[in-house]
């Protein structure tokens, strides 16, 4: 039986835990600020909400991260794509790319975008800057409460995790700005829901009349019995693990061939990064330390549609997520 006050304490204890709103406007304020002057699996988990009907509208509930020490509930990652014309060895191989994690990710200077930067002082290399410029993306979990989407396999456990881009991202972290807003949105007593519209614009899916509900809703029986009985995801458990030297030579050895319009050679670097759907080289050198780049199928398809949002050095930034985060903790202290 879950009453108000089994609610609460719930509630009171992850508020204590968990950065408050004040925190969070305050961290993505500081963030934007910053941005201005410079081991995901394939399981069904992953809600794939870009395969929904345009026109239609996929509500979703966000949780907290079980992370304490992370103050958000997202979490995000840096990737960077490298292209490649084939695959050495196979002749009937077509173009492929492989997804590596930017260093920058790890507060380590990235040797992709220490070259890549220096092409954006050049017009005539700013596409091919844009092309290996790092892409964002943000890890969320939750509920999905209404879904439009006709799923295969639905996975035992309801709470579901959300890859989402740049777009959506702007409009959740707008929303947290809001000064009516009293309360986190993943709040279990006093939280939002998030409606998750898909429209097309220009020839691409476009999630820009996406919106939280204005109204307040309590997580139900089901829904907190769900989170007591699966528990929640470790957000960080679903980002690149850190490359180490030997892979970071690997990463800037890959970019040189990339760009030099060579194949990708898994005999070189099948052991540390891969195309997704490669198979592992079975020459029984490849340790379990060793980074895989390669994703499920459905995360690159919201990584293309994302591509066009992602930031180069010459956007500009907005509002600083400590900023953010520090503007609500203030309002819910008071």
């Amino acid at each position: 039986m879950y009453d108000q006050a089994h609610f609460r304490q719930i509630t009171d204890k992850r508020h204590i835990i968990m950065a408050s709103l004040a925190d969070i406007r305050a961290r993505l304020q500081a963030q934007d600020n910053k941005s201005s002057g410079s081991k995901f699996s394939g399981d069904n988990a992953i809600y794939p909400f870009w395969n929904i009907p345009e026109q239609s509208t996929a509500v979703l509930r966000f949780l907290p991260d079980l992370n304490e020490s992370n103050p958000f509930f997202w979490a995000e990652r840096l990737m960077i794509r490298l292209p490649f014309q084939g695959i050495k060895g196979d002749n009937d191989s077509k173009n492929c790319f492989v997804q590596v994690p930017c260093m920058e990710m790890f507060g380590e200077t990235c040797p992709v975008l220490t070259e890549v930067r220096t092409w954006f002082k050049d017009s005539s290399l700013e596409d091919m800057g844009r092309k290996y410029w790092k892409k964002r993306s943000y890890v969320f979990q939750g509920f999905v409460l209404d879904s439009p989407l006709a799923e295969d396999t639905v996975p035992e456990n309801p709470i579901r995790r959300f890859i989402i881009g740049p777009q959506i991202f702007q409009i959740l972290k707008a929303a947290l700005m809001d000064p009516e807003l009293e309360e986190l949105p993943v709040d279990y007593m006093q939280g939002l829901d998030f409606r998750l519209t898909k429209t097309t614009k220009g020839g691409y899916s476009d999630y820009s009349t996406s919106s939280w509900s204005r109204r307040e809703r309590a997580l139900d029986k089901d829904e907190m019995g769900a989170i007591t009985e699966h528990g929640l995801w470790n957000l960080s458990d679903f980002l690149p693990k850190k490359p180490e030297e030997t892979a970071v030579n690997v990463i800037k050895d890959m970019f040189e061939a990339s760009v030099d319009g060579g194949q990708y050679d898994p005999d070189l670097y099948g052991q540390y990064f891969r195309p997704s759907g490669f198979a592992t080289p079975d020459n029984g050198t490849r340790t379990s330390a060793a980074p895989v780049a390669s994703t499920a199928a459905t995360e690159e398809k919201e990584a293309k549609q994302e591509a066009s949002v992602s930031e180069t050095p010459k956007s500009s930034g907005g509002s600083k997520a400590e900023d953010i985060l520090a503007t609500i903790r203030s309002r819910q202290n008071q």
